[in-house]
């Protein structure tokens, strides 16, 4: 494995610690108190928790950089070139119900570019992350996307409601960051979804990319309402003609 960059060891560092609070309110989550965001939407106190935590960590040893997360919003600072973007759990309504497949998701985009990320699952203690140029990993262990190139072979990952049942094999997990590190793994072949946050996609942007897969252009000057289209080369083009067919 190459050598990190500080801002990638800064991430994996905030990742590991904030994921004991995560761990802990899951094995009470009974226990949590819930509040309401929207009909398919919730925070939890952990959400809180995490996102402070990680928040903590990165300005420590990067005070000026800038932040977009889900719970704070936009934090802008003195450095507005690079900004941490967080997701304390992806997969809230998982870790909710009590179903282990969710994640921790970091990404630092420098300018107009996200030059590193990382998606830490707490529960199985995996973790996925790359840096531009570096390649993609999955604990220390370099990954690429699959190398199949017939799609009723595939399997993808999608999420929200179909307008149409597609002719191929998906599944639904609930979590756009663990979508995205299962594709650069080549656990998943693909993945698709409309109406993201920047925050559920941004990390997997990069490790998708460093992992060889392709993914459409997506605007990181948009924070809500991205779309994403992500697989392998091999089978990207017919992906998109899939989807376009639904």
């Amino acid at each position: 494995m190459k050598s990190i960059s500080a801002n990638l060891n800064i991430m994996i560092k905030a990742s590991e610690k904030a994921s004991k609070i995560l761990i802990r309110d899951f094995g009470e989550i009974e226990n949590l108190q819930v509040s309401k965001k929207g009909p398919s939407d919730f925070v939890t106190n952990s959400d809180f928790k995490v996102e402070k935590i990680i928040m903590e960590e990165l300005k420590k040893a990067r005070p000026n950089y800038s932040f977009i997360t889900e719970e704070a919003g936009i934090k802008k600072n003195e450095d507005i070139k690079n900004t941490w973007i967080i997701d304390p759990i992806d997969g809230t309504m998982n870790f909710l119900h009590g179903v282990p497949h969710f994640a921790i998701s970091i990404a630092l985009k420098s300018k107009d570019e996200i030059v590193c990320g990382l998606i830490y699952d707490p529960i199985k203690d995996e973790i996925f992350y790359a840096e531009k140029d570096n390649g993609a990993y999955f604990n220390n262990h370099r990954i690429r996307v699959s190398k199949k190139n017939d799609l009723d072979e595939c399997l993808f990952a999608t999420g929200g409601k179909l307008k149409n049942n597609p002719e191929i094999l998906y599944r639904k997990t609930g979590s756009a960051a663990l979508d995205m590190a299962y594709v650069a793994a080549g656990r998943f072949d693909g993945y698709f979804q409309n109406d993201l946050n920047l925050w559920d996609i941004a990390a997997g942007i990069i490790i998708i990319k460093e992992a060889g897969g392709v993914i459409n252009d997506i605007n990181l000057s948009k924070i809500e309402k991205l779309d994403v289209i992500a697989s392998s080369p091999s089978i990207s083009s017919k992906l998109i003609e899939k989807i376009n067919n639904f």
